[in-house]
């Protein structure tokens, strides 16, 4: 038996993510302090959801039992269940006080995962009087398709725990690699130079953005560096790039993009603004 779920930030990882729990039959409360924000990710799955329809890839009545299985709440107040997971903005502060107001609210087994990419879990989870309850959950984009996750584990964390959160990946038809709490922890690590090297390959002018992405989806790779980085945006991929940087004391190969820092502050971010590296 899997723990009831609430997921706490309505943008493109938290309403994947919600999407992913109820596609395999998991009730979800899905929490936004906007109310906007609330309305556009139920509208966005409802859509995502016909569309899968409209594809034969869902009868009609399996799309309205998925999509009544999420309850869209504005309310922290509702936010109560086994497992509460935070996809909000990247600031270790906020998940802290987030995490703090919840567990007012809970029960004392409640578990807390943060879905960084990139921060710390440990300073996250030692800004409460809980650490032992917070945990690293981290998916990746598009949340409801992709099946990895990252289960980030700190020496507060109880081996009982660190199950349920592997139990709850696997109840959502996720695969969980389980590592500890390092900069960038696993992916994201290795990541690092994918996309700065195609950033210094355009910063030098050896080759554009569409030859680089069309040379690396040759090798076998499902993506380009550039169309990713629109995937996921600029804007967290250049804080993953810059965060990783700092944590492991600035070697000069991992040293943030001044290209992509252009684009961040220009507001191309990538699909979600509907202009990054390419225009969409």
């Amino acid at each position: 038996m899997h723990d009831s779920l609430c997921i706490c930030g309505s943008g493109t990882m938290g309403s994947g993510i919600a999407l992913a729990a109820a596609r395999h039959g998991i009730s979800v409360i899905l929490y936004d302090v906007s109310p906007e924000m609330v309305s556009k990710a139920s509208a966005q799955i409802e859509n995502d959801l016909l569309q899968q329809v409209a594809k034969g890839r869902l009868r009609g009545a399996e799309e309205k039992e998925i999509f009544q299985r999420i309850h869209f709440t504005g309310s922290i107040s509702e936010c109560k269940a086994g497992i509460i997971l935070e996809a909000i903005t990247e600031k270790a502060e906020s998940k802290a006080a987030l995490f703090r107001e919840l567990e007012k609210i809970n029960s004392a087994t409640t578990l807390f995962a943060s879905n960084t990419s990139s921060l710390s879990i440990r300073k996250i989870s030692e800004q409460t009087p809980f650490p032992e309850r917070i945990i690293g959950m981290h998916f990746f984009n598009p949340a409801s398709r992709m099946k990895l996750v990252e289960i980030i584990k700190t020496d507060h964390n109880r081996e009982v725990d660190i199950q349920r959160i592997r139990q709850l990946a696997s109840g959502m038809g996720k695969t969980s690699v389980i590592c500890k709490d390092a900069p960038g922890f696993i992916v994201n690590h290795v990541a690092r130079p994918f996309y700065l090297e195609a950033l210094r390959l355009l910063e030098k002018d050896i080759a554009d953005m569409k030859t680089i992405d069309l040379l690396v989806e040759s090798a076998g790779f499902k993506m380009g560096p550039f169309h990713l980085m629109d995937l996921i945006g600029n804007d967290i991929n250049y804080t993953v790039s810059c965060t990783l940087y700092d944590a492991l004391g600035r070697p000069a190969r991992l040293k943030p993009s001044a290209l992509q820092e252009l684009k961040v502050s220009q507001g191309e971010l990538g699909r979600k603004t509907g202009r990054g590296w390419f225009v969409y």
